[in-house]
């Protein structure tokens, strides 16, 4: 398949480059520099240099491409580009895999894709966007991501200390974050492009689910892991981002194993932060 891919040079989309292109389809990716174009081919992709506000470029790539999948999802570009996509891809049978997340589903320890919609302010501004994606009749489906973690990336590295200065907890770490590899979760977009029928969402989650609190521990390496109280987390970190944080998540991923056959096969983020992969 002729993949168009968004968000090719970031941390969720340079997986799922990878393994695209290890499952044999061609991808060409829109991205903003030559530096970053360079990224893409030395992964085995195609690049063009652009813009998704775009009008012009993005709908030539839509008429080229057999399917798409848009990691570089974002409040200034989802409205626009996804109304593209669905206008393009209408009765093409073209699938599109469009990038949601687990934070929309609210505080609930058993998630799933029936749960219901509860999105902090963080990610409100995706309801909309989402909702006119499983509205529409293009061969669609949204993954939604936990707490993507490996290769040092993503959201914990906070909890990655030095063995002096104090890792902080968001809140006092009670609350748990259901997580996913990134390796995993790009394979799990390659499924998703796939898969031969319409799937509303699917949430993208291996079922671990530690504490916060677990996470600081494992990560700290020698250094003091210090609680604080939710106002004072919304004061260090900003009070959508940190509310966000502060949401209690449990998923299974059950729905991901079951329809699309998926398998993931790393190390817990636990593991992976008390074995050195994340580092100061």
């Amino acid at each position: 398949m002729h993949v168009f891919l968004t968000g090719a040079s970031g941390f969720i989309g340079s997986s799922v480059l990878r393994a695209l292109v290890a499952h044999g389809h061609d991808v060409t990716a829109l991205v903003r520099s030559d530096e970053k174009a360079q990224r893409v081919r030395d992964a085995g992709g195609d690049a063009v240099v652009g813009d998704l506000t775009d009008a012009a470029v993005v709908d030539r790539l839509l008429q080229e491409h057999d399917g798409v999948v848009h990691t570089a999802s974002a409040p200034d570009v989802d409205p626009d580009f996804v109304r593209a996509v669905l206008a393009a891809f209408d009765g093409t049978g073209k699938p599109f895999v469009h990038t949601g997340g687990v934070f929309t589903f609210g505080d609930s320890t058993d998630i799933s894709e029936q749960s219901p919609v509860d999105p902090p302010a963080l990610t409100a501004w995706r309801t909309a966007n989402e909702a006119a994606v499983r509205a529409s009749a293009v061969r669609t489906t949204i993954v939604a991501p936990g707490i993507v973690y490996g290769h040092g990336g993503g959201i914990p590295t906070m909890f990655v200390g030095d063995g002096t200065e104090p890792v902080r907890l968001v809140g006092d770490g009670s609350q748990r974050w259901t997580t996913v590899h990134v390796d995993d979760l790009g394979e799990l977009y390659v499924l998703a492009l796939e898969r031969a029928e319409q799937d509303g969402s699917v949430v993208a989650v291996n079922g671990d689910a530690p504490t916060v609190r677990e996470l600081a521990e494992a990560g700290a390496h020698g250094s003091p892991v210090v609680a604080e109280s939710a106002d004072d987390s919304r004061a260090r970190l900003g009070t959508d981002f940190a509310d966000a944080l502060l949401l209690h998540q449990e998923a299974t991923g059950a729905h991901a194993r079951a329809a699309y056959g998926w398998a993931p096969a790393h190390p817990s983020l636990v593991a992976d932060l008390a074995d050195g992969s994340y580092r100061v």
